[in-house]
């Protein structure tokens, strides 16, 4: 299948040539790789100028098409009319040499899937086991990966998710693919991550990345990833591995961060659940104070730094959460 790969970047001009090194060391090279830079500077473009690499056709954007859903639907419209996949990589991502292998491959084993997330494998430690006997820890078609402490509060309250790993329970707050196990499987899922993703190019036809989620577009990938669960199958391979580095650069203030993630996640909770009940509308809630009291709490056990960083971020939550009352953010289908 002829593929092409669009990379969204914003003043990281060194992690995204690590990751085009990795890319360039592929078992299977894509077809076309196009970088749309955001970025208020020119360091990208001279850099890309002075390492050249097979395929790539260059953008710098205006402020117009600033910000990772409007960079994403440029890129969109610059793929050449053959390609039949198009793929996504944030900037800071290291890629495994068979990652374009395993993650195409899929649309061959998996022929009705509209789109293929690919799998980090830097971030989670798992080990195998046949047993399933401590709330420590988190356990998933023969493998256990820690629990992380917000759970294992979240089970205290009557919290945790009513749906598996990558589907969203019906007051949200769910399980990422990131409590997929490396297991080697491809998991059918309704969401994936939107920094490893791919779609099938006839997707793009009928839909496009909402420009609701402005600037850095926390959560675009949940959004998306919903809207097309409706029409099709999504899957995530994680056989096609890569290592996210989470460089900082080009992220927003905490306080703004902290807003993002109450109103953001508000907004893709209704994209699934229009109607929600009143059990799951408390249930939300609840969560999300639960959440935010957790947040919170690193203020009491952090370096100073951090300590600055969790309180401003509790406190762009909290401003989050009061602004539902008088401005909930309007949700297109």
């Amino acid at each position: 299948m002829k593929f092409s790969l669009v990379i969204c970047t914003y003043l990281r001009p060194q992690s995204l040539l690590e990751l085009l090194h990795s890319i360039k060391a592929q078992t299977l090279y894509p077809n076309e790789i196009i970088i749309v830079d955001g970025s208020t500077n020119d360091d990208t473009g001279i850099l890309l100028k002075e390492h050249r690499f097979k395929h790539l056709k260059y953008f710098k954007v205006d402020a117009e098409h600033i910000g990772l859903t409007k960079q994403r639907n440029f890129g969109i419209k610059k793929v050449s009319v053959d390609s039949e996949v198009i793929c996504f990589l944030d900037d800071d991502i290291i890629l495994k040499p068979d990652y374009f292998e395993e993650l195409i491959s899929t649309y061959t084993k998996e022929p009705e899937a509209l789109a293929v997330g690919g799998y980090i494998t830097n971030e989670v430690c798992w080990e195998q086991s046949d047993e399933a006997n401590s709330g420590n820890y988190f356990y998933y078609d023969g493998w256990k990966r820690k629990e992380p402490s917000r759970f294992k509060l979240r089970r205290t309250f009557g919290l945790l998710p009513d749906a598996k790993p990558g589907y969203m329970p019906t007051f949200s707050h769910g399980r990422s693919v990131s409590f997929l196990p490396p297991s080697g499987k491809i998991y059918q899922v309704e969401q994936i991550m939107g920094g490893v993703s791919s779609y099938k190019k006839e997707v793009f036809k009928t839909m496009q990345f909402s420009t609701y989620f402005e600037g850095y577009g926390l959560y675009e990938d949940a959004d998306f990833s919903l809207r097309l669960s409706k029409k099709g199958n999504l899957y995530v391979n994680t056989a096609a591995q890569l290592a996210h580095h989470h460089n900082k650069s080009g992220r927003p203030n905490k306080l703004k961060y902290g807003k993002m993630v109450i109103r953001n996640g508000w907004y893709v909770w209704r994209v699934k659940y229009p109607k929600p009940s009143i059990k799951a509308t408390l249930k939300w809630h609840a969560t999300a104070f639960l959440l935010t009291i957790i947040r919170s709490t690193n203020t009491l056990t952090t370096d100073s730094i951090k300590r600055q960083e969790a309180f401003t971020e509790s406190l762009g939550r909290f401003v989050g959460w009061l602004s539902l009352i008088f401005n909930k953010p309007k949700v297109k289908a």
